[in-house]
């Protein structure tokens, strides 16, 4: 796993990269963790960790310009049982189940893939195997005399 790049937040609500030594934006947040890193937001104020600040505004902006990212009755249960029910859910299994999802579907994608090749590989192959004769043509050698091919006349009267 990636090291976690330590991101500050000043009060004026910019970003600032220890590693890169450069404001961000959130945009640019948003590309750090889409390429697989980690980030660790901390406040330089108050020393307070406000990553969880910062990734819930990256999907606000996120559903902004998409419209939508969660269904409305979803997102009602998030308000309403908060920190009850949905707290120990999205701590203990959301993460396990999404992680379990890209995993099982990036093995599919990887399998189909193989079987596209395969197919393309068999279709390679049959070209340069099959004869170039119509299949119905070995079936009439069968049922006429070797004398009598298909298009011949019988030479005798």
């Amino acid at each position: 796993m990636a090291e976690k790049v330590v991101l500050k937040k000043y009060p004026n609500r910019r970003i600032y990269d220890t590693e890169k030594s450069a404001y961000i934006t959130l945009e640019q947040v948003c590309a750090l963790i889409k390429g697989g890193r980690q980030v660790s937001v901390i406040d330089a104020k108050t020393g307070e960790d406000v990553t969880a600040l910062i990734l819930s505004q990256i999907i606000v902006e996120e559903a902004k310009n998409k419209n939508i990212l969660l269904p409305v009755p979803f997102l009602h249960l998030v308000i309403q049982h908060g920190e009850n029910v949905l707290g120990e859910f999205f701590e203990k299994y959301l993460e396990l189940t999404v992680k379990n999802y890209l995993f099982y579907k990036a093995a599919f994608d990887e399998q189909f893939k193989r079987w596209l090749d395969v197919g393309k590989n068999f279709s390679t192959i049959a070209q340069k195997t099959l004869p170039a004769s119509t299949p119905w043509e070995s079936l009439l050698d069968l049922f006429l005399s070797p004398g009598k091919k298909a298009g011949k006349k019988d030479s005798q009267p």
